[in-house]
Order: structure tokens, then sequence, then C-alpha cells
């Protein structure tokens, strides 16, 4: 999905958890139906672009269909388990997404960011931007990209135990439109601490979300915790093309 472009410009930078949210429903439709016919940036802005490619896994104790009615019932456990991060349902399958509060050089801003949930096809389950109505981000454009797989694990605890391992793939872009009152600022000095904070951000998010969804899907079911639960798997290529290799975290 291309990216939702604006005009005005704050930069992206520091983090806590706290923010805001603003109301909307949207016509449910995959973000691909989804024109942007928002104008383009000013050409007096320069785009700074943050790209990084991110993979884990975690393991339900559960057989595959079961976990994948599961993931498709998201308008339960997505609310429950994004928190603190604020959610708010602008679809059947869409959700605004307030991440956190960001400050740097004395500019603040708290993203946020529509997602899509689609229905699970195939074992594999897409997560992907889409429009937020009536919200122009104030200075920055996110494009993101999750897949999870499910898989079938034969090597369960015991024959009478299934096991699903779900492993997921984030491709997260972020360009951020920097104000002519920041051309002073070194570009490579911008592009490091994006770099490090958006990657501390996506761990630090991760590792959380997964714990949630490991221990929402297996109370709710009444089910034990695989005992994988204390080993959080995420690898990081934060700044790298897909392909360039990623490293364990």
């Amino acid at each position: 999905m291309p990216f939702a472009r604006n005009t005005s410009a704050l930069p992206l930078t520091s983090a806590t958890e706290d923010a805001g949210m603003e109301h909307g429903v949207a016509e449910d439709l995959p973000p691909s139906a989804i024109a942007d016919e928002l104008p383009p940036p000013s050409p007096a802005e320069e785009a700074l672009l943050l790209e990084g490619h991110y993979a884990g896994k975690m393991d339900m104790s559960a057989d595959i269909d079961t976990v994948g009615r599961y993931l498709n019932s998201h308008r339960g456990w997505f609310t429950r388990c994004a928190q603190p991060m604020q959610v708010e349902p602008i679809s059947d399958h869409g959700y605004a997404l307030v991440v956190g509060h960001f400050s740097v050089l004395s500019y603040e801003v708290e993203p946020k960011v529509g997602l899509y949930l689609s229905p699970l096809d195939h074992q594999v389950y897409r997560i992907d931007t889409m429009p937020v109505p009536g919200y122009v981000p104030p200075g920055y454009d996110v494009d993101f990209h999750a897949v999870l797989r499910l898989h079938e694990c034969p090597e369960a605890a015991s024959p009478a135990t299934a096991m699903t391992q779900v492993d997921w793939d984030l491709s997260l872009a972020v360009k951020i439109h920097m104000p002519r009152m920041l051309s002073s600022v070194p570009r490579s000095l911008l592009k490091t601490s994006g770099d490090r904070l958006l990657n501390q951000v996506v761990r630090q998010v991760s590792k959380r979300l997964t714990r949630k969804v490991q221990d929402d899907f297996h109370h709710s079911h009444n089910l034990p915790l695989p005992e994988s639960y204390r080993g959080h798997y995420f690898w990081s290529s934060w700044g790298r093309r897909s392909g360039g290799g990623a490293e364990p975290r």
C-alpha cells in the first residue's frame, strides 16, 4: 500500500506510552481498495526514510484451526492485547492505533496508524496499513505490513497435545517530512537517532504484544502455556533491504 501523504512536518524522535485518540468510521474495504487522495508534500520539505524488516515466532498449545479462529476474532484479542496503546475500531476489520508519544529537538508527535486485519487465508494472517478517517498524520507516513504464518508442530509435548507455531514477519517503513528549519541538522544524525529509536520501539512493542497474545489465548481457552513462553524470538534487519540477513536479538 502506498504512503498516505501529508504536508505539515514534525520529526519523529523519542518515546513514552500514553496518547489521545480521534474517532471515525470507515467503509470496510481492504487497504488495496482505498485510494490515497491527499496532496503530496511541498518540494521545500525533505523526506527522511527509515526502513526495517523484523521477524519472530510464538508457540500456541492448540491445533491450527483453534488458533485460526482466535486470530479471526480480533475484535476481542487485539483490543485487549494492544494495551497500553490505545485502540479504536474504525471498520469491521480496521483499527486506529496510537503507538505512543515521541519527541526530540523540541518537537513532539503522537503517531497514529490505521491497521487492517485480514481474515485468515490458507493459514496466513495479514495486517496492513489503512487510512484513518478524518486523520492526516502530522509530518510522518507509516507503511506497515505484517504476515503471520501458522504451522503445525509435530514435536508436541505429548501425542494428546497439539501445538501450533506462529511465525511472523514485519516490513516497516516510516517517512518523515522534515521542515526547512531542521535543514541545519546533519541528516546522518537524524537518521541514526531515528533508526535507533524505532528499532527500540518495535522490539519493545513486539515483545509485549507477543507475550500478551500468548497469555490471552491460553487463558481464554483454559490451556497450559507452552515451554517456550519464557523465550522471545525476535530478529531485526533494521535499515537493511529484505534479504540482507537478519540477526537474532
